[in-house]
């Protein structure tokens, strides 16, 4: 899709897409780690895709993104979202959609190699 395209997309679809993509990446770094009971997978992959822990990926990586990427997490951050998850306050949540929405944009811009970049540098910090 070109930038056009993926800019008139609703932020929220881009969300959508991203969380699948975010959750992929960390469901196979864990995998790798040669983790092999599916509830310690399970319960590896929901302590880093949960609101909280993606918000402090967002911080991490806001300061390496490029101007279309920061305007993309803006448009994730400040969208309008009806319920909010109780293990997570609405600004961690509103972070973490700013976040799907980044990796969903990337992703259906076939920007594969920035992804990785971006979350090899969450993965370190985060120690997976």
């Amino acid at each position: 899709m070109t930038h056009a395209e993926l800019n008139a997309m609703s932020i929220l679809s881009l969300a959508h897409v991203g969380d699948a993509i975010y959750e992929l990446l960390v469901r196979t770094r864990l995998a790798e780690g040669g983790q092999t009971r599916v509830v310690d997978l399970h319960r590896a992959t929901v302590a880093f895709v949960r609101a909280p822990a993606q918000a402090r990926a967002a911080a991490l990586i806001l300061p390496e993104l490029s101007e279309a990427e920061r305007s993309v997490y803006r448009r994730g951050r400040n969208s309008h979202v009806n319920s909010v998850p109780h293990a997570a306050s609405k600004a961690e949540y509103h972070a973490a959609t700013g976040l799907e929405a980044v990796f969903g944009w990337l992703w259906l811009a076939g920007e594969s190699g920035r992804i990785r970049e971006l979350f090899e540098k969450i993965a370190a910090d985060a120690g997976i």
